[in-house]
């Protein structure tokens, strides 16, 4: 679905399930992706004996690219302008994820459309794991 500026308000709010119980096969997986070999990523002797974890702890930028595409679902790809965010709590194995995306301002500049989302990543137990922003244009 993508945005139009004529169907939306601010407090328009999206959510999707962007990873059901998040495998350790897709951490390396990003971690080949990515380069980032991180032994807290990776290496659950190391996580756990080393650094005191329960376990690894998915890549923070995994978690991000899972908001991200939740985004790029919500207002469609090569629209957005503006991305970030910070991390807030670990992302562990074993993790459902879903994104969360509200508007919370719309406005027009020159012929285009332009939203801004909040934008938030919640665990199983509803505990937020990442806060963010995001701009985009949006179709009129």
């Amino acid at each position: 679905m993508l945005l139009k500026a004529s169907e939306l308000h601010v407090g328009y709010f999206h959510e999707q399930i962007v990873v059901d119980r998040l495998t350790r096969t897709q951490m390396v997986q990003y971690a080949g992706a990515s380069g980032d070999y991180n032994p807290l990523h990776t290496d659950e002797v190391y996580a756990v004996q080393m650094a005191g974890y329960p376990s690894v702890i998915a890549h923070g930028m995994l978690t991000m690219g899972m908001v991200a595409h939740m985004v790029t679902d919500f207002v469609g790809d090569g629209r957005l302008t503006e991305f970030g965010g910070r991390f807030l709590r670990p992302v562990w194995p074993g993790d459902t994820l879903s994104a969360r995306g509200e508007v919370v301002n719309l406005w027009r500049f020159g012929d285009k459309s332009f939203v801004e989302l909040a934008l938030s990543a919640v665990n199983q137990d509803d505990a937020a794991v990442f806060a963010g922003r995001a701009e985009a244009i949006i179709d009129g």
